[in-house]
């Protein structure tokens, strides 16, 4: 069990830490192209991930976890977070409007990496066997499977998640106003459902379903 834990451990490292930080760069990225340079003066606009780590979001919750559902065969649902990249909406162009871009930036940039880790794994599927074929499709279904819950996770409608901003953009200005004052509240329910296992019920439809999509586009068994 020690040796699996640590194979387990190996594998998801880099997925992991890649997920949730060019996560948060693409918010910065995005911000930038829509006219806020906050995130660019702080240094934050970088595909370097040590800018956005995060000790406990992204490294010491989801080793936690991880351990967790090795140890007890819980199963629950990768989570974390890295540094979040500071936007200041009222300096983009638009604000509403791009509000949605620069939210829907961070999912993107998930949805894009689990389409490269399926190539990945694509690639080292029709391989001939050796000693780097096993390693890198582990890592690869890893890295599917952990953007694709972070993707799915941060589409959920609930400040400070993305989906909330989403939201927040697409809604009308008096119905934007009431629902953004809800964002206080939006971790603690988010915590809640982790801690209650409801958030796996919730994800578990629309993350099926994105698996069963990247399966069908490469031809890979997931």
């Amino acid at each position: 069990m020690e040796f699996n834990l640590v194979q387990t451990l190996a594998i998801y490292a880099l997925p992991v830490i890649f997920a949730i930080t060019l996560h948060e760069a693409a918010h910065g990225y995005v911000a930038r192209h829509f006219g806020d340079n906050t995130a660019y003066m702080l240094g934050r606009v970088s595909l370097n991930p040590v800018r956005h780590i995060d000790p406990v979001g992204t490294i010491l919750l989801p080793i936690l976890i991880l351990v967790a559902s090795k140890l007890f065969g819980s199963g629950g649902i990768l989570f974390g977070w890295a540094k979040p990249v500071p936007v200041n909406f009222s300096a983009l162009r638009h604000p509403k409007r791009d509000m949605l871009w620069v939210a829907a930036a961070g999912p993107l940039a998930n949805l894009s990496m689990a389409m490269l880790w399926a190539l990945s794994l694509k690639l080292a599927l029709i391989a001939p066997p050796n000693a780097f074929t096993l390693p890198l499709s582990l890592m690869a279904e890893a890295g599917i499977t952990v953007n694709l819950v972070l993707m799915v996770l941060n589409l959920l409608p609930i400040l400070p998640l993305d989906g909330g901003r989403i939201a927040v953009s697409l809604l009308p200005n008096r119905l934007a106003y009431r629902f953004s004052r809800l964002e206080p509240y939006g971790f603690p329910i988010l915590l809640l459902l982790l801690f209650t296992n409801t958030l796996g019920i919730i994800l578990n439809p629309p993350l099926l379903l994105s698996m069963q999509l990247i399966e069908s586009i490469f031809q890979i068994q997931l």
